[in-house]
């Protein structure tokens, strides 16, 4: 069986984007085998560098996402800095920026500009509330964005306040919206010959995730209560409970089948037909006994032998040894610049019959300037004048 090249092999990629939602956009077109340059300023460039804890020289957040891309250290506030940037234009797929709205424009660098150089260009703008609308300008960050979404409001315990999640939902439904506009760009593109600019809230991506819930509240206007959601927290039948040996177990049996024969496992058939009920409260502190009288251990063994949707809530050490991830080469391990590797998650997104390159480690600080320019037709003496005048990185 012959194999086939990454699917963006060819693709390149013009990254401007800071901080997490662009950088992790981006990771998934490098894995997918764009040719990915960042461009930093000439000031320390991306953020997530310097973002303690530091491991090998850069932040850990930047080694994990930004492994197979370049940097290239650009000052575009600079004229000659503007016009080396047009010309990479001229020669790219995609330019993506992380900035709030206006930035691009004030630099002479927006959409409207670039398209004339390259009409075939595809643009990605991520920002907190995108490109139109009354708070376009407002800083933010995932915690506000989630709460504007309506998703920070319904997270938490009954009668508690509201919880953050462990990870920021908005940036990264944010990462995976940018890059479905982009490669739906690329796909029109294909057809009509032109590119288009695509506008990413971060915002209006964590509110797509509500959006049973929001169709939901239009009919009932029952809100959406902390703790007593269908699927966070109100049904017994749905919920986490402390094991026999103070560890957790998260109990999923939602459909009747799951729930009769999980209590049914337990020797209690009389609660088969109280899965609905309306005293929830009651039912938890029945499956609370029930969960408890076992270890972690032994209801995930049942869990599997049985059918009955329960699983192990593992801390991270246990996350990195389970089998099923392990099998399936989740993890894998990147050099870091300095020496030494990183375990890292792989890109998500599996294609069969095609060849993946081995993940090379996130780029140095302008490492590629010179080389890229090289490649986009600047001369030696050119390049060696923009070193000299400071509008690349040496």
């Amino acid at each position: 069986m012959s194999l086939h090249p990454l699917p963006l092999a060819g693709t390149s990629v013009l990254d401007l984007s800071r901080l997490l939602p662009g950088a992790y956009c981006s990771l998934l077109l490098a894995d997918l085998g764009a040719n990915v340059i960042k461009i930093e300023d000439l000031k320390g460039g991306d953020y997530l560098r310097w973002i303690p804890p530091l491991v090998d020289e850069y932040g850990i957040y930047y080694h994990v996402t930004n492994r197979n891309k370049k940097s290239v250290a650009l000052d575009l506030t600079q004229p000659k800095g503007k016009k080396v940037f047009q010309r990479l234009v001229a020669g790219v797929d995609v330019v993506l920026e992380g900035f709030r709205p206006g930035v691009m424009d004030r630099l002479g660098l927006s959409y409207e500009a670039l398209r004339v150089i390259n009409p075939r260009l595809v643009y990605c703008a991520i920002s907190g509330f995108g490109q139109e609308g009354p708070y376009r300008l407002r800083a933010g960050h995932d915690i506000n964005y989630i709460s504007i979404a309506g998703i920070l409001g319904a997270t938490g315990e009954a009668d508690g306040p509201p919880t953050l999640p462990a990870v920021q939902v908005a940036d990264f439904s944010g990462s995976y919206s940018a890059a479905v506009g982009i490669l739906a760009a690329l796909v029109g593109r294909a057809a009509s010959g032109h590119g288009r600019m695509v506008d990413i809230s971060l915002t209006d991506s964590a509110l797509s995730f509500m959006a049973v819930h929001i169709a939901r509240n239009w009919f009932e206007r029952s809100g959406f209560p902390r703790g007593q959601g269908m699927l966070s927290g109100g049904l017994a039948c749905y919920n986490v409970y402390a094991t026999q040996d103070k560890k957790w177990l998260a109990l999923g049996a939602l459909e009747p089948k799951f729930w009769k024969a999980f209590v049914t496992l337990a020797g209690h058939d009389d609660l088969v037909d109280r899965q609905f009920e309306e005293n929830q409260a009651s039912l938890r502190k029945s499956v609370a006994a029930i969960v408890a009288a076992k270890t972690q251990e032994e209801w995930v063994a049942l869990g599997r032998n049985h059918d009955i949707c329960c699983e192990a809530v593992y801390e991270l050490d246990e996350v990195e040894r389970d089998p099923h991830l392990q099998a399936r080469e989740v993890f894998i391990r990147v050099a870091l610049p300095g020496g030494g590797q990183s375990i890292q998650i792989r890109c998500p997104i599996r294609l069969t019959e095609t060849a993946a390159a081995p993940a090379q480690p996130a780029p140095k600080y302008g490492q590629d300037t010179q080389a890229t320019l090289a490649a986009h037709g600047f001369s030696e003496a050119e390049i060696k004048e923009l070193v000299a005048e400071k509008v690349v990185l040496g």
